[in-house]
């Protein structure tokens, strides 16, 4: 494994903002420990995407790429990035060519998402996982993703990088079924994936961790619009921004393709309900995730969510500390302009994660 590249700093409780704090009638003490981990700025250096994009070794990989490929005015190779059936492709040429996973497909309407920012949350998180149990071997790792859509993207990642075993849940029974359509069609991931139906829509450990099942880590990518007008608005300014970006730039479209695609269309191929929204959005569901973890304290050894809005990660911290977890690490990821960052917490001490792995099961 890679030295780590992270720099954290260990806070207690005490170092929380007074308007953080409950009323001092209601407050409860907390000792979760939190250490706060600001990454190097760019992808994770074990990230097969750094730098630019090999646009010929992609061609290669997936022919019908070429159509879409075209150059901005520095002469670099580039695609319509708003275009749905160019970002498909890319997709599925990164794929084949980084993972050895010909076999990728998804259906229309449903989440193709960006694979380098994918991938660097499975990178950050192994290197956590590694530093907290450096005795940990990658074949005994169990890793359970939440909401694994159609496109099954970080279990792909998780078992062709670390050869872990990993569960992919979701609510929708197409999802379910297309991911493990793609597991079973890959020789490299038909004994490393699995995917389940969670039949309660409204639960997400519950009914998909059997007793005395194990993890030893989750991984989620939560839903972070409230309702379809918010998530159409966000589509929209999407769409915007990529249009001045491209205007700036002056960049050509390929022959015989659209520079930009309608909102509907975007819409669709930027993920369905259960992928872009919920009720309450991001926060509820996060504070679900809390207590709901809690049930599963001893069956999981991590727990991580990505976490869209940066001001849900004081509100998940404030749950945890309610649901009673231990540790917690909130870890900031810098990638060129844009910041993203993810949590990951467990409800056992040190002593008892090092028990957890010398134990059967």
């Amino acid at each position: 494994m890679a030295k780590p590249a992270m720099k954290s700093v260990v806070k207690g409780n005490s170092a929380a903002k007074k308007s953080a704090q409950p009323p001092a009638s209601t407050a409860k003490p907390s000792n979760m420990k939190v250490a706060i981990i600001k990454g190097a700025a760019g992808l994770h250096q074990r990230n097969r995407h750094r730098g630019s994009y090999d646009f010929a070794a992609l061609v290669t990989a997936e022919p019908a790429l070429k159509h879409f490929v075209t150059q901005n005015p520095r002469g670099q190779d580039t695609i319509p990035f708003a275009n749905p059936e160019a970002v498909k492709l890319l997709n599925k040429a990164l794929l084949a060519h980084h993972y050895g996973v010909r076999q990728w497909d998804i259906p229309a309407g449903f989440l193709c998402p960006p694979i380098p920012g994918r991938a660097d949350y499975i990178h950050r998180i192994a290197e956590l996982i590694y530093a907290d149990c450096p005795a940990l071997q990658p074949t005994n790792v169990r890793m359970l993703d939440i909401g694994v859509g159609a496109n099954c993207i970080y279990p792909i990642i998780a078992a062709v990088e670390y050869g872990w075993r990993v569960v992919g849940s979701d609510i929708d029974p197409v999802s379910v079924k297309n991911a493990q359509l793609i597991a079973s069609s890959n020789p490299a991931l038909k004994k490393h994936i699995e995917c389940r139906l969670q039949q309660r829509p409204q639960a997400i450990f519950n009914g998909i961790i059997a007793d005395g099942e194990r993890f030893t880590l989750t991984s989620c990518n939560p839903p972070f619009h409230s309702s379809l007008a918010e998530a159409q608005q966000g589509t929209q300014r999407k769409l915007t921004n990529l249009q001045k970006h491209q205007q700036q730039r002056g960049a050509k479209s390929a022959a015989g393709t659209e520079p930009m695609a309608s909102t509907t269309t975007t819409l669709n191929f930027g993920g369905q309900k259960a992928e872009l929204w919920c009720p309450g959005g991001e926060a509820a569901f996060l504070k679900n995730m809390a207590f709901e973890s809690a049930q599963f304290a001893t069956q999981v050894l991590w727990f991580s969510s990505l976490i869209s809005k940066k001001d849900n990660v004081r509100w998940m911290r404030k749950q945890l500390e309610k649901a009673g977890a231990v540790e917690a690490k909130i870890v900031e990821m810098a990638q060129g302009q844009k910041i993203s960052r993810f949590m990951m917490w467990s409800f056992l001490s040190a002593e008892q994660r090092h028990s957890w792995l010398l134990a059967k099961g």
